[in-house]
């Protein structure tokens, strides 16, 4: 009989934020801080290395991995980026880039297949942080049968971003590659805020995360709110804290300049349904037909392609200022 256990959230928005992160899979609660060994100057691999994971549990890697099973798309994305793709040999469900994943053997969504990931007898577990709770006691059964498995702690940042890109560097032996990756990302982001800084009226947004049953959006605390801040926006939710429910008729008072919404990919019509609904006639993004799309997985998920969704949702609120 195959066994599963639950990996990150449950049910609608959550399970729809899960497949397009990894780091910020959902709305969560707080999460303790824990302290995460990454030597910053190893620029070489060396084995074995002994690292601290989110849970504080003490991982011994022995030997520079030559078989990875990643357990979100964050971190597959990550190991993908570092040149580690001939060495996944297991994803999630979820998993949708790059390309190449694709055909990379499957270990379950919300819920993995503990046999399945044994049975591919990896060097290296790439868990995250966002898939305990229920999901503990399947991980703890893969460290039972003798797997390496390292927990990466859940990314609010850019900044924890470039950590977890640094420790699984650290675990992998691509330290060089991660810091490479880590710079790169680092310019492009100066790059756009340097741009935006020349921004003299600031435009109000509004970021709609899910639409059903709820209407949900991200306050403070989250990367779609660091975005804002970065792009010299204004975050309409900005007075509230993580992944938030929020009423119609508190959107429409709010009156956001901007609309964007990041349901593109599972509801097709999803612009439309924002300028039709009920009140929104009157505000001023519909008015100025600035309701707008962009690539969730992009904008939601604590991976390399961060700063090409920072960039998507620049030409969407300063059109005049970022062009193509």
């Amino acid at each position: 009989m195959k066994k599963y256990w639950k990996f990150g959230a449950s049910a609608g928005l959550a399970a729809m934020l899960l497949a397009g992160c990894g780091g910020q899979d959902a709305p969560t609660g707080e999460n303790e801080e824990t302290p995460v060994d990454t030597p910053k100057e190893v620029t070489e691999a060396e084995f074995p290395v002994t690292m601290t994971d989110a849970t504080g549990e003490e991982v011994i890697i022995e030997a520079e991995p030559e078989a990875v099973v990643s357990m979100v798309p964050s971190n597959t994305e990550i190991a993908y980026e570092l040149g580690l793709g001939e060495k996944i040999v297991g994803v999630s469900d979820f998993d949708n880039y790059p390309e190449e994943a694709a055909s990379v053997e499957k270990i379950g969504g919300q819920e993995f297949n503990v046999e399945k990931i044994i049975s591919l007898q990896p060097d290296l577990v790439l868990a995250h942080e966002s898939g305990l709770g229920v999901g503990e006691a399947g991980i703890q059964q893969l460290r039972d049968a003798g797997l390496a498995v390292y927990v990466v702690s859940e990314a609010q940042s850019f900044d924890e971003v470039y950590e977890t890109m640094t420790v699984i560097g650290q675990a992998t032996g691509t330290m060089k590659e991660a810091d490479a990756l880590v710079s790169e990302m680092e310019a492009q982001v100066d790059e756009i805020e340097e741009q935006a800084n020349t921004i003299t009226e600031p435009k109000k947004v509004f970021v709609e995360v899910g639409s059903s049953p709820e209407i949900y959006t991200t306050g403070s605390g989250t990367f779609m709110d660091e975005m804002l801040d970065i792009l010299n926006a204004e975050n309409a939710a900005g007075e509230l804290e993580g992944w938030v429910s929020m009423d119609p008729e508190a959107i429409v008072e709010k009156n956001p300049d901007v609309i964007i919404s990041t349901e593109g990919a599972y509801v097709p019509d999803a612009v439309e349904k924002i300028k039709t609904r009920n009140g929104f006639a009157e505000v001023a993004a519909v008015k100025e037909d600035a309701v707008y799309n962009v690539d969730s997985d992009k904008v939601t998920r604590s991976g390399p392609r961060l700063t090409e969704g920072l960039m998507e949702m620049a030409q969407a609120i300063y059109p005049e200022v970022f062009s193509e």
